[in-house]
């Protein structure tokens, strides 16, 4: 069992120098404690939060918003962002392995991080999705079954 408003703090520490630099801001209320590996559960939002932060506008600072809604058989988190979001056209591309978007010289990355999470939540029986719009940022929602 893991309780996430103790697992996230941990999370948000691997990224504290970006989140510095950036003046970031990440926010989060009252989520569950779910049954799931720990390890498994942290490089999810490591990810996500850490794409949250790297596409980011440069003139302002980024907000992130991880909530969770809870129905009778599953959670459906999500992960918000104010930051350069993502064209329709490429809403599905982005989970596919070496995916990227963007030149290295813009943005670092290998393409491996959402395509990762991805098979984290498929081995779980979860799915992952993104609403997004260019310039107006990202929301990741994903599911796992309770």
């Amino acid at each position: 069992m893991i309780d996430l408003n103790e697992l996230l703090p941990e999370v948000l520490k691997y990224h504290q120098t970006e989140i510095d630099a950036k003046s970031a801001k990440i926010e989060y209320i009252s989520l569950p404690t779910i049954f799931m590996y720990k390890i498994s559960m942290a490089q999810i939002f490591q990810n996500l939060i850490g794409n949250a932060l790297k596409y980011s506008k440069t003139d302002t600072p980024p907000l992130i918003h991880v909530a969770c809604t809870e129905s009778e058989s599953s959670y459906q988190f999500s992960v918000s962002d104010n930051g350069i979001g993502i064209h329709p056209d490429f809403h599905e591309k982005i989970f596919a392995l070496f995916q990227r978007l963007h030149n290295k010289s813009e943005y670092s990355g290998t393409g491996l991080g959402l395509s990762i999470v991805q098979k984290i939540l498929q081995n779980n029986k979860g799915k992952i999705w993104v609403e997004s719009e260019e310039n107006k940022g990202s929301t990741f929602y994903f599911t796992l079954p309770k």
